[in-house]
């Protein structure tokens, strides 16, 4: 969106317009670790990615488009409704969900590639967020659930986190006391291994002229 300031000049003098440009959009499409059950608004994980994009002076609003629960299928669903704030970056944190639940492999890595599609068909470039499962599942499932992120990220040509919980997964001191979701200092440590990935894509995209897309 731009709002445009008319300034009225003398009659046959031609009239100045100045565009000013509303702040780019950066959706974060996730599940409960994006969304961030027990903490509050502030301490979330694209609350501390909004943080470090005010520290840049980057003009970016971090929006979090995390439902707890959420698999790769619901989020598609709710796709479009995200898409409607026409983000120039889409961060796609899902998968958890799918894994712990057992669901296809396969139907998960359609729902990414269509994530992904879509969102890059509205305009938008895309970071995607791997995963990887608990050491209680069968190694071949797991391999074959964590192999998904980056052949996608691959495929499509775009920016890939290779583990969203590096360093938060299974240590106490950075999740709640039901020992899955991250606590305001495991937040802190997701936005610190999405950001040297995410910020790059931020600024390449903020050479782009036009609002929204």
């Amino acid at each position: 969106m731009l709002q445009r300031a008319l300034q009225k000049n003398s009659p046959g003098e031609t009239q100045t317009v100045t565009a000013v440009e509303s702040p780019r959009v950066v959706a974060f499409l996730g599940d409960s670790l994006t969304a961030g059950p027990g903490l509050s608004m502030k301490e979330t994980l694209p609350a501390v990615i909004q943080q470090k994009i005010g520290g840049r002076q980057l003009s970016w609003v971090a929006q979090n488009s995390g439902v707890s629960g959420d698999t790769t299928a619901l989020a598609l669903a709710r796709l479009n409704w995200v898409l409607r704030s026409k983000p120039k970056v889409v961060v796609v944190a899902l998968g958890s969900n799918d894994g712990l639940r057992g669901l296809a492999v396969d139907e998960m890595e359609r729902n990414l590639r269509s994530i992904v599609g879509k969102s890059q068909a509205a305009g938008s470039k895309v970071v995607l967020v791997g995963q990887q499962l608990p050491l209680n599942f069968p190694d071949d499932f797991r391999a074959k659930f964590a192999a998904v992120f980056p052949r996608v990220a691959r495929e499509y040509r775009i920016a890939l986190v290779p583990f969203m919980l590096e360093g938060v997964a299974l240590d106490e001191r950075f999740v709640l006391e039901d020992g899955i979701h991250p606590n305001a200092e495991g937040a802190r440590r997701i936005a610190e291994n999405i950001w040297p990935v995410l910020f790059p894509v931020l600024k390449q995209a903020n050479k782009s002229n036009g609002p929204g897309r």
